[in-house]
């Protein structure tokens, strides 16, 4: 059998992309490994951490595995993983994922764009556990495949969309589910309701554009898609701590 094809992407860092097997004698043992699986429409993608070479033979099957030095993540990102463990692999890093291992590019810059990939795609890894939004794989398998896909489908679609008049119905159907198992199934993949993650993006990107613009408070509450301005106002500082009238004076006078 092949193997993956090999990136050399520092003296601390080797990626392999695409089928075929891996060779845990090309990294140092105490190297962590870290692969992703893209999964398809019908597949839940996700990804894995294991803190040895001995599991590579179960992680050959990812589309890409990156082998890292453990000192080198500490020093560039401050921990490491409490332990081995899969997570649910969100949009951003699949599709990050899937440039790596098809490689569509001109052969001359192929490589050198997957290397340039893969740094990003290992400082995105590490950003996400920092944040705790990384969703353990077992809450996933409380869902069939399909269902998770789709819940997976809704939380993109709020998080493209949170600016439109989105309700759970409309979210469920344009998801292919019922709004009772879009509920359920949300907060056991996100621990969060369909509500809380859509306030969330809204009352985000309230806060930054009251830092960043002079726009009047109440044209921003409705650009974020709230038609009464007292309940942006409460929504706002049980979110925040402060109206928002009070953060950009704050954000003024510092």
């Amino acid at each position: 059998m092949t193997n993956k094809h090999r990136i050399d992407v520092s003296p601390e860092m080797l990626a392999f992309c695409g089928p075929g097997a891996l060779d845990p004698a090309a990294w140092p043992e105490e190297w962590l490994l870290l692969a992703y699986t893209c999964g398809s429409e019908d597949s839940l993608p996700f990804l894995s951490y294991r803190s040895s070479a001995e599991s590579a033979d179960a992680l050959a099957d990812g589309d890409i595995v990156l082998a890292v030095d453990p000192a080198a993540c500490v020093r560039l990102f401050g921990q490491l993983p409490a332990a081995d463990a899969d997570w649910h692999l969100p949009r951003s890093l699949r599709g990050l994922a899937v440039m790596i291992r098809d490689g569509n590019e001109a052969e001359a810059v192929r490589d050198t764009l997957r290397l340039a990939r893969c740094i990003e795609l290992l400082c995105q890894t590490f950003t996400l556990l920092a944040r705790g939004e990384a969703v353990p794989l077992d809450a996933a398998s409380l869902l069939n495949e399909v269902d998770a896909a789709r819940i997976a489908r809704a939380r993109q679609l709020i998080d493209e969309r949170w600016s439109e008049k989105l309700t759970l119905d409309s979210i469920a159907r344009a998801c292919g589910l019922n709004r009772d198992k879009l509920a359920r199934g949300f907060r056991a993949l996100y621990r969060c309701s369909v509500a809380d993650r859509l306030s969330d993006n809204r009352l985000l990107a309230a806060r930054e554009l009251l830092l960043v613009s002079e726009l009047p408070v109440s044209t921003i509450a409705y650009r974020c898609g709230y038609l009464n301005n007292a309940s942006f106002t409460r929504a706002f500082n049980r979110r925040f701590g402060a109206a928002p009238s009070q953060l950009r004076q704050g954000a003024i006078a510092a």
